[in-house]
């Protein structure tokens, strides 16, 4: 009933939506005599706005064509070299005829699905490219997966990833955005028990709630706050004709999109009175931020309800993959397992989705990783979206993120043809002790 009441407002505004376009262009006309008075300026600033507040936004393009390599633009090439009815696997490749043959690691970026397209991490990928070899998973729009294609829950999605690293093969390295950062911690868990040979390097884990009673911020308590029969009662739906995925049940992005709004809603209002302003001044500069921001952001994506609600159940309620409960395919996820791959948390100081501690959980349950293959790092005056994106990503994260990888990456191949050293064994040997990863010793041994 929601997703057809979502429709119909969407068919309501379309003739409003009409009308504020035409009053727009005359607004606008070069043989206007008044298109320069104030009283027109505002009239063409108030139609663009309602334009894009109504309009419908669908999956932005990558748009990433070009990449700095040591001081030199060389072009990159969007290529699909995997494809799954729920995800397709993209890799930006870096001609070898122009940049020549590079050894750069081979880095998995796992994009969050939790109603906002791949496209969101753009500038994520776009730092990350220029000394990695990167493949994304761009996730498929739930309502355009065919109902024959089958459910996709959260032991899906761990699958999922577990193929895609296979796919890529031994020596890959893993960052998973956000919500990702569970089954991301999960599949390199499940690779870890079964000692399989494509097990990744390494797996970087920014702003994602590994335990989310650290620190809990406003979603967490909202998805504590209800049991999961009542998720299921008034947050799925089932998709309307005529899209591809006609009767699946989704959780829908605009109900997301809705959430994520009213958590901020002065801010957003704010933003879009200021670029009222900014349209009748002729501020183009600060029109055309305001644009890009906002046709990413408002652009969502349905999410498989199976998915959204094993989600919300064992992450953010039960707690399954802290606790010790989390199951895959009937078996116990064990992070304990995880030897061979190096844990990378980073945090956001100001995160009010994830918040401090919830990242950097992921240590203490890894306790047999080796100790200096934890790294934590806290970025001082960013919020969540600051995390993976925006200057302070590119100036101050990415490059930490970079050296850690790179001395990973060194580290694996300088072992490759010797043992492993003695202290690294003996962190090893007992998976029923509990390490500490800052100091080295047992966790109960102040006690």
């Amino acid at each position: 009933m929601q997703y057809l009441s979502y429709e119909l407002a969407h068919m309501v505004v379309q003739p409003m939506r009409m009308v504020a376009r035409a009053m727009k262009q005359q607004a606008e006309m070069p043989f206007n005599p008044l298109a320069k008075t104030p009283i027109m300026r505002q009239v063409s600033a108030a139609c663009e706005v309602f334009e894009g507040v109504t309009r419908r936004y669908g999956k932005p393009e990558w748009g990433i064509e070009t990449t700095t390599i040591h001081g030199l633009e060389v072009p990159v090439r969007e290529e699909m070299v995997l494809a799954k009815p729920f995800c397709n696997l993209v890799h930006f490749d870096r001609p070898e005829e122009i940049v020549g043959k590079r050894y750069d690691p081979k880095l998995l970026i796992v994009a969050p699905m939790s109603g906002h397209y791949a496209t969101l991490l753009r500038g994520t990928v776009q730092e990350m490219i220029k000394e990695h070899n990167v493949y994304v998973t761009d996730w498929v729009d739930a309502r355009d997966v065919p109902l024959y294609q089958g459910r996709f829950d959260l032991d899906d999605f761990i699958d999922y990833i577990i193929s895609f690293i296979r796919f890529l093969g031994p020596n890959t390295h893993v960052m998973a955005v956000c919500q990702p950062s569970v089954p991301v911690l999960a599949a390199a868990a499940v690779m870890a028990a079964e000692n399989d040979p494509c097990q990744p390097s390494s797996v970087t884990l920014m702003g994602g709630p590994i335990d989310t009673r650290r620190n809990p911020t406003k979603v967490n308590q909202l998805a504590e706050k209800r049991s999961i029969s009542w998720f299921r009662n008034n947050v799925i739906s089932r998709v309307p004709f005529p899209n591809a995925g006609f009767m699946r049940a989704v959780y829908p992005g605009f109900m997301q999109l809705t959430g994520f709004m009213t958590m901020n809603l002065e801010r957003h209002t704010r933003a879009h009175a200021k670029l009222f302003d900014n349209l009748v001044s002729g501020d183009c500069d600060s029109v055309q931020s305001h644009k890009d921001f906002y046709e990413e952001y408002l652009a969502v994506m349905d999410l498989p309800a199976e998915f959204y609600l094993q989600t919300v159940e064992t992450v953010f309620q039960s707690h399954a993959l802290p606790n010790g409960t989390l199951l895959h395919r009937g078996k116990t996820v064990d992070c304990r397992a995880i030897t061979k791959t190096a844990i990378i948390t980073i945090e956001g100081e100001r995160d009010d989705i994830c918040g401090l501690g919830q990242t950097e959980a992921a240590h203490d349950l890894c306790s047999n990783v080796p100790i200096d293959e934890h790294y934590h790092y806290v970025q001082p005056g960013v919020g969540h979206y600051g995390v993976f994106n925006g200057t302070r990503f590119r100036t101050e994260i990415a490059p930490r993120i970079r050296e850690m990888i790179r001395t990973i990456a060194f580290k694996r191949r300088t072992q490759s043809s010797s043992p492993v050293p003695q202290p690294y064994r003996s962190l090893k040997a007992d998976r029923e002790t509990q390490y500490d990863w800052r100091t080295g010793m047992p966790a109960d041994a102040g006690s």
